[in-house]
């Protein structure tokens, strides 16, 4: 194919590298003469393994040619990948100056086109810039029609400096972000190679997958370093605790606890926070992100709050109170923390949770409910029926699959429901569902 990359920095110069190297044609574009310079020559211009001898080779192929002209480089190949640098302006923002002027570029290119092209854009952008501020500059540039004339695609990457080409070879899956098939098939038929799956989403998802990706990078070597600064103070050898740490691949290297959701509680994970903050303020040991867990935990809870609230209706039912479905272990519960609000501030309250006897709370599990909620009793119904009959609004903090086919009998139109588990999306419920944040 005919390919044009802008922007040569790591990204741009290993893809081109790559790209060429699998057979076919591409247009390197760059602001920067020496690195054109170095690329015609031959030579690389970032520093790579591997990158020294891919790139002579590629430029011997004759497969390769570079230029400062953008919009000839849209005219002349098929498919455009756009590469530029996105970094932080002073006060944090994403500087989003080098991809504005080439868009705009890129659109002047687009005008002078016969055909249809492809667009990529592949530089880290804030989600929304695609659809709301990039794809309206290429339409207004070019007097044309993104879908119709030209098709438009996020596909973050997940190449890193210093093993790029393994990367760009063997990549964890490839995303394509698009609002139709087009560009879409384009990327496909480009990467099916890989043999990674391939997932199309829509742009924003892609433009934020990167984030998430880097964020939780950032997470795990922080969680990492804090975890080691601990141990030290304890005499513990860190790497041995890591070690074990991965190896489980069930609960801590997986999928488990992924998944939006509300508030942790229970009987392990609150105490075991604040115990460890205080091995660490005992060892002047400074661990700020684990010390900030329990006060996000707290601003979800407040957040479920603000959405109960947010219309002043008065008649509340909830659909669990234990902490974790299919329990009744109330201690330190989100839910229970939920309903000791909501009653404190004189909302009339409901409470059914199937697992959740009174004669049956034994020990901790009773002595917590009765401190936090001292009448109980009176609050809890025995039926899913009696406790939405007479409600406005529903919380709904349980994930029974059944569930949602039972509600959907007995709820009415008029009431509200908070979703507070992730309902899936043919739920089948009549009144109006409102997500915690989805």
């Amino acid at each position: 194919m005919n390919l044009s990359i802008f922007g040569l920095g790591y990204v741009g110069a290993v893809s081109l590298a790559c790209l060429a190297r699998d057979g076919h044609h591409v247009v390197g574009v760059d602001i920067d003469a020496s690195k054109l310079a170095l690329i015609a020559e031959g030579k690389t211009p970032v520093v790579e393994e591997g990158m020294v001898d891919l790139m002579a080779a590629v430029a011997k192929s004759g497969r390769v040619r570079v230029t400062t002209d953008a919009m000839q480089a849209v005219v002349d190949t098929d498919i455009s990948f756009v590469c530029v640098g996105t970094p932080s302006a002073t006060n944090g923002s994403q500087d989003q100056g080098a991809v504005l002027r080439l868009a705009a570029d890129l659109g002047r290119g687009l005008a002078k086109k016969s055909g249809t092209h492809v667009v990529v854009f592949r530089s880290t952008l804030v989600p929304g810039t695609v659809e709301d501020v990039l794809i309206p500059i290429l339409e207004r540039e070019s007097g044309r029609k993104e879908g119709v004339d030209f098709h438009v695609a996020f596909q973050p990457e997940f190449l890193r400096e210093g093993t790029s080409i393994k990367d760009y070879d063997h990549p964890p899956f490839t995303i394509a972000g698009t609002r139709g098939t087009a560009a879409a098939d384009a990327l496909q038929g480009l990467f099916a190679h890989t043999g990674a799956a391939f997932v199309k989403t829509s742009i924003r998802a892609a433009e934020m997958v990167k984030y998430c990706c880097n964020n939780f990078h950032a997470l795990k070597i922080t969680f990492a370093n804090e975890t080691a600064r601990l141990c030290e103070s304890l005499g513990v050898d860190p790497m041995e605790v890591m070690d074990l740490v991965c190896r489980d691949t069930q609960l801590n290297i997986s999928r488990a606890y992924l998944r939006p959701g509300y508030a942790f509680g229970g009987s392990c994970l609150p105490k075991d926070l604040r115990a460890t903050m205080h091995m660490a303020r005992t060892r002047d040991v400074e661990i700020p992100m684990l010390g900030a867990i329990l006060a996000s935990n707290k601003a979800h809870v407040d957040l479920a709050v603000g959405k109960i609230v947010r219309d002043g209706r008065k008649r509340i039912a909830m659909i669990g109170l234990s902490f974790k479905t299919g329990t009744d272990d109330l201690r330190e519960s989100p839910l229970v923390t939920l309903a000791e609000y909501l009653v404190g501030k004189g909302y009339a309250l409901a409470i059914h949770d199937p697992e959740v006897q009174l004669s049956r709370l034994l020990g901790a599990n009773r002595r917590y409910i009765e401190a936090q909620l001292p009448h109980i009793g009176d609050l809890l119904r025995p039926t899913l029926e009696e406790v939405v009959r007479d409600a406005d609004v529903i919380v709904l903090g349980l994930s029974h699959a059944s569930l949602s086919k039972a509600l959907a009998a007995v709820v009415k139109p008029e009431q509200r429901l908070i979703d507070l588990v992730g309902l899936p999306k043919d739920h089948g419920l009549r009144c109006l569902v409102d997500g915690l944040c989805w």
